[in-house]
């Protein structure tokens, strides 16, 4: 079984993909609330159901410590639990179909003059520009009455 993403987990617990991401949430709690079943035959250490990782995650969806130790949680009791591992496995079948923007990154740049760093990408942290501001334009030199270019509807005087 593949590890449940701890972006997906992170961004269903903070609401992502509107009515059909809480279905799948409360899919997702529903499963984790079913009892603890091992195979027939193990002799296991005692291991969390993933109850107190989800409840975590759900007060701060946007702790990733959360999100990896509900990912680690569910992993081990599948490990454990043939039929939570299927359960999971089907979950994680309705959860691709949550639009959650993990992992998907578009970036734009259109129109302008950009003055600096231009960063694009996706999840920067603790970054920092030094660059200096650019140099302001310099005005337009219009033409005085003073100067003669040559140009000037009136002849030149002579004397």
């Amino acid at each position: 079984m593949d590890p449940v993403s701890v972006g997906l987990l992170a961004a269903l617990a903070g609401g992502a993909g509107g009515e059909l991401g809480r279905q799948v949430w409360a899919g997702l709690t529903a499963l984790v609330r079913r009892p603890l079943r091992r195979d027939a035959g193990e002799e296991a250490p005692a291991v969390s159901s993933g109850e107190a990782e989800l409840a975590r995650l759900e007060r701060d969806p946007a702790d990733q410590r959360q999100a990896q130790a509900l990912s680690t949680a569910l992993a081990v009791r599948a490990a454990l639990d043939t039929d939570f591992r299927t359960g999971v496995e089907a979950w994680q079948e309705q959860a691709k179909l949550v639009r959650t923007g993990d992992g998907m990154v578009h970036n734009t740049i259109s129109g302008g003059t950009q003055h600096g760093p231009v960063l694009q990408g996706r999840d920067f942290s603790g970054l920092s520009f030094t660059t200096p501001p650019p140099a302001p334009s310099a005005p337009a030199v219009q033409p005085t009455a003073d100067t003669d270019d040559g140009d000037s509807a009136l002849p030149p005087v002579r004397g």
